[in-house]
């Protein structure tokens, strides 16, 4: 069964997924947008039995917003990066493909497991990116796809 290493950005907390993730896509929603700074994120959701803490708890603090008060948020105290999010409503865990760790060569480990397969919620995208991939409204398969 495959795993992968994760962590943020100074290192002090780290996690564990194994086996394969129930989506792996890159996400334009606004949400994700704001919360990186960024155009869109890699984001792969992994069940709740498949994600552990490699860190001490004490390493990180959590919250959650208004507008998912289901979804928490974990960041590390030390660097402020965002790491994971755990969805009370679907029992998954949520964590961005560009903190896994690297091989030698700086290229996600085992990525034939995580490679993301859409675009989600590309209605609200900043960039327009050709890559192949379907684009969906939502949701990958649960939505309208939109090209």
């Amino acid at each position: 069964m495959s795993s992968h290493s994760g962590s943020c950005f100074c290192g002090q907390v780290s996690y564990k997924v194994t086996g394969k993730p129930t989506t792996s896509s890159f996400c334009h929603c606004t949400r994700c947008q704001r919360l990186t700074g960024s155009a869109f994120i890699w984001t792969i959701h992994f069940p709740n039995a498949a994600f552990k803490w490699t860190s001490d708890a004490s390493a990180m603090d959590s919250y959650a917003t208004d507008g998912k008060p289901y979804k928490t948020r974990y960041r590390c105290s030390k660097c402020g990066a965002c790491v994971a999010s755990y969805n009370a409503n679907t029992e998954e865990w949520s964590v961005w493909g560009s903190q896994l760790e690297r091989d030698s060569d700086g290229k996600t480990k085992d990525m034939d497991v995580v490679r993301p397969t859409a675009h989600t919620y590309y209605g609200t995208r900043l960039v327009d990116v050709n890559d192949g991939l379907g684009k969906w409204e939502g949701y990958e398969g649960k939505s309208a796809q939109l090209v």
